[in-house]
Parts: structure tokens; C-alpha cells; sequence
């Protein structure tokens, strides 16, 4: 688990690193700038503690260039009641996400790939962790909408899930 984590860190560092140099030239054609985006998200554990998950964010996201951005995301997701391996019932776990992120559109500049890394902090049922989280996607976005399905690990709350994200953006 240290290990995909760790390569994780590693190519977002890299698709950063290489992507600020290029940016230089690429800038001057093009207006950078900030968007603004609401999103709702529903998942499905790929664990058996959790049955499936609701929340919402918000995203910021700073346009490099036409085909890169970096993006801060906040907002809440709630994990619903599942069973734990010996059946015994396991509480919601509510919690606020804070991810910084790369997002690269990869064809006709409206598919998208992003890497998101950052923390997750419990603040229901009397849970007080937070955990290391990263969340690799893919998703389509044009002027208004953005549609994306992600994997998100919780390193900590010793679960993950695959969410659809359906989001309102616009220029700021």
C-alpha cells in the first residue's frame, strides 16, 4: 500500500514538474484563470465496512494552460452503515476532505485525467482521525458541467471507494 502510494506522489510530482517548465511559452496564448465548481458525489465502497456514500464539494481550480490545472477541493462525504467482518454494525463516517490536485485534459480538451492527495477529517459519530487520502480520475468537462468517476483511497478509516462526480463550474 506505502509502496502505490508513494508511486502516486512520485508521478504527480513529475506530471507537475514537467508541466511548470512547459508553461512558460504555452502561457502567453492563453488567458489563465480561475473557475469555480459545486459537485455532488455518490460512491460505492469497495470494502464490505461501508454500503455506499453521499457528499458534496466545492473545487477551485487555477488554469496553467488550456490543457492543465491545479485544484483545491473541499466540501463533506458521509460513508453509511455497513457490517464489519464479524457482522457487527459500523457507524456512519462523516467526514471533510481537503485535496490539492492536477488535472490534465488528455483529448479535444474536455477528457480529463486528475490526481488529487490530501487529508480527510472525521467529524461524526465520535470518530476523531484524520487520514491520508489520494484520489485518481478520469472525467469530461466542457464550459458548465464536469462529470467524473474517481477511486478514492482513506488510508486511515481502512476503506476506499469509486464515486461519480456531477459538478456546476464556472469562470470567476
Amino acid at each position: 500500500m506505502r509502496k502505490v502510494q508513494m508511486l502516486c506522489l512520485a508521478a504527480f510530482a513529475f506530471l507537475f514538474a514537467n508541466t511548470a517548465v512547459a508553461q512558460d511559452s504555452a502561457a502567453t496564448n492563453y488567458d489563465q484563470g480561475f473557475r469555480l465548481g459545486f459537485g455532488i458525489n455518490g460512491g460505492i465502497p469497495t470494502d464490505n465496512d461501508y454500503d455506499w456514500s453521499l457528499g458534496g464539494d466545492v473545487r477551485l481550480q487555477y488554469d496553467l494552460s488550456k490543457r492543465t490545472s491545479l485544484t483545491l477541493t473541499t466540501g463533506f462525504t458521509n460513508l453509511f452503515m455497513g457490517k464489519d467482518e464479524l457482522g457487527n454494525n459500523v457507524k456512519d463516517l462523516g467526514f471533510i476532505p481537503a485535496k490539492a490536485g492536477f488535472k490534465a485534459f488528455v483529448w479535444e480538451d474536455q477528457f480529463y485525467v486528475l490526481g488529487e492527495i490530501g487529508a480527510g477529517f472525521a467529524v461524526t459519530n465520535g470518530y476523531d482521525q484524520t487520514t491520508f487520502l489520494w484520489a485518481p480520475g478520469i472525467g469530461y468537462a466542457n464550459k458548465y458541467i464536469d462529470l467524473s468517476v474517481r477511486y478514492e483511497d482513506y488510508h486511515d478509516f481502512r476503506t476506499n471507494q469509486v464515486a461519480l462526480r456531477v459538478a456546476y463550474g464556472f469562470d470567476l
